[in-house]
């Protein structure tokens, strides 16, 4: 359960930095929440890694 939820964050981080990234080459939207996208999107993709890592396989 621990393992799905960490890649779950993974993904879900991966997808937010991708979002924000995008976001900032295009120029379209607030600098704040490109800014806020991208920060989301490193702490989600982190914790999901380390939740992935020290879940140990059952």
């Amino acid at each position: 359960m621990k393992r799905t939820f960490g890649g779950l964050l993974t993904v879900l981080g991966i997808i937010g930095i991708i979002y924000g990234a995008y976001a900032f080459i295009q120029h379209t939207g607030d600098t704040r929440s490109v800014w806020v996208a991208v920060i989301v999107g490193i702490i989600f993709f982190s914790s999901g890694i380390s939740l992935v890592r020290t879940t140990k396989d059952v």
